[in-house]
């Protein structure tokens, strides 16, 4: 009974009911894909694993945070990882680009929710347009006028009603997606901040040990 309805009103709503019915089709896979992938994500934080190999980095004990940091699914973790790999050449160049793979991964799909959440609307308002047009040119041109401007009425509110109702579907999603993706930004900037001064402290560390070591060595020396 229900699906009858449904049919009913969608062959009601005239042709522009067909494009709504592929922009909802978008909205709705795209939605739950993005839900799964942040689930999934949710499950791989490790933040007991992060606060070790930050503590690690600290110490200057750098292999020690590689070792902890390799395999590791956390999305902050392998952006670390991938920065200990080059902290000898590259560190800062390194940590951006694990960085922006990782908000790119986070990001996907974002676009096409924001165009769903824009064309949806549209093509309600496009068939508002479509419908009332076919209402007035019916005015006065048969007898059964009535019913055909009526028609027309109903096809512009139906069309109105599944755009404007498919956009609010996808901007709650859209906007809530967008401040994780944000979130996880901030989060890798923040640890990439702090591996570049912790390595670089713990690099001058060893370099004065060095210096004051090889200081030692000339004063035995010359006693």
């Amino acid at each position: 009974m229900l699906a009858n309805i449904v049919v009913s009103l969608f062959l009601k709503g005239g042709p522009v009911m067909w494009p709504i019915l592929v922009v909802m089709i978008v909205a709705v896979a795209v939605v739950g894909e993005r839900a799964i992938w942040w689930w999934r994500e949710s499950l791989k934080r490790e933040p007991a694993k992060l606060e070790k190999i930050l503590a690690a980095i600290e110490n200057g004990d750098l292999r020690e945070a590689a070792l902890l940091a390799k395999g590791s699914r956390d999305p902050v973790i392998r952006m670390i990882w991938h920065g200990l790999n080059h902290c000898h050449s590259s560190l800062q160049g390194a940590l951006q680009v694990a960085a922006g793979i990782e908000i790119q991964r986070a990001g996907r799909f974002l676009t096409v929710m924001d165009t769903m959440v824009t064309l949806a609307p549209l093509l309600g308002l496009l068939g508002t347009v479509t419908g009332i047009m076919g209402s007035f040119t019916s005015i006065g041109s048969a007898e059964l006028a009535v019913e055909k401007v009526t028609g027309g009425i109903g096809e512009a509110l139906i069309a109105t009603a599944c755009g404007l109702g498919i956009a609010i579907f996808a901007l709650v999603p859209f906007n809530f997606f967008t401040s994780k993706t944000s979130r996880l930004q901030f989060e890798l900037e923040t640890a990439a901040t702090n591996v570049e001064v912790m390595v670089n402290a713990a690099k001058q560390k060893g370099y004065e040990g060095q210096m004051l070591q090889q200081t030692v060595s000339e004063n035995s020396v010359d006693t």
